[in-house]
């Protein structure tokens, strides 16, 4: 036997070796296949996909995990209780040819959940609890007669929000733990689910972090803060006053949002009389003009109302 011919017979050999393993790893595949096909309901699943059966035996192990899947969805109470390898998802298996593709598809029970949270994306807090995003007017006091007006004022604000003229924005003074920042981020959410973008500010700390930003992004976080639809500026009085904080930041946000018509609310435990004297001292003295400037453009934007109530914070 000539080199020639060993290399054809070694080839054969080789060729045949090859042969038998492909209907070897076959017979596995049609008898791991035919197993779990024993189970009626992942029959019924694989034949209802519609997918030639040469093919769905090539994914047996994957098509029974999205088979178990699609059973933990269909008994499903809720995304709490979801059973699935991803919380809130379904793994999915995708028809492309001669292949089997698998994704995780959203569940309708998350992308609902997800839909009605969205609207929390047109909410931006500053220095305030996150928890204050979950504001809303199902869960305020309605035992307190001090709220009623407020809450009427809300109402009518959300029903002339799309005139031409916005109507303006409260000014809220009240005593300390009444609810007051409650209640306008109620109102925010509201709004926030009609697609209005509004910031809640807790100012003095605000102050605070926009002074550190002097050398980064402060431009940028201050005609932000200017030029968003709603604002609220969160405790006003609280800081410590300066001619920076008053002139050169406060004065400037309220003379743009005056002159724009962009509606502002204010939380404080001052009156406007108190907050006015308040804002004329600064480390360099007493300045009431500056200050009844800064009072005027409040007046401007502002309907006042006041909170008198028990602490709901205790």
């Amino acid at each position: 036997m000539d080199i020639l011919d060993k290399i054809k017979l070694g080839g054969g050999k080789f060729m045949k070796k090859k042969k038998d393993m492909f209907e070897a790893d076959l017979i596995k595949l049609t008898q791991s296949f035919q197993e779990a096909c024993s189970d009626k309901e992942f029959k019924d699943f694989v034949y209802g996909l519609n997918i030639k059966e040469d093919i769905l035996m090539k994914y047996t192990s994957s098509l029974q995990d999205a088979f178990l899947e699609c059973k933990n969805c269909a008994k499903c109470k809720g995304l709490s209780t979801c059973k699935n390898k991803i919380k809130g998802y379904k793994y999915t298996p995708i028809d492309e040819g001669n292949i089997i593709n698998f994704s995780y598809d959203e569940c309708p029970k998350e992308k609902k959940v997800r839909e009605l949270n969205s609207y929390k994306d047109n909410l931006e807090l500053y220095e305030l609890p996150k928890d204050i995003k979950e504001a809303c007017f199902k869960d305020v006091y309605k035992d307190d007669k001090a709220r009623l007006p407020i809450i009427k004022y809300f109402k009518e604000f959300m029903d002339n929000y799309n005139n031409e003229e916005k109507p303006r924005g409260i000014y809220l003074t009240g005593s300390f733990g009444s609810g007051k920042t409650y209640l306008i981020a109620a109102l925010f959410n509201e709004m926030a689910k009609k697609g209005v973008k509004s910031v809640l500010i807790y100012y003095p700390e605000f102050l605070r972090s926009l002074k550190a930003s002097f050398q980064t992004d402060f431009n940028e976080r201050f005609e932000y803060i200017k030029r968003i639809p709603l604002l609220l500026l969160d405790d006003i009085g609280a800081e410590n006053c300066s001619n920076w904080s008053r002139d050169e930041i406060l004065g400037p946000i309220l003379q743009y949002r005056m002159e724009n018509h962009l509606p502002t609310f204010f939380t404080s435990n001052l009156t406007l009389s108190e907050l006015e004297k308040s804002l004329s001292i600064t480390s360099s003295g007493v300045d009431k003009v500056k200050a009844r400037r800064i009072i005027e453009r409040i007046k401007q934007l502002t309907v006042p109302l006041e909170l008198i109530s028990k602490n709901r914070r205790d």
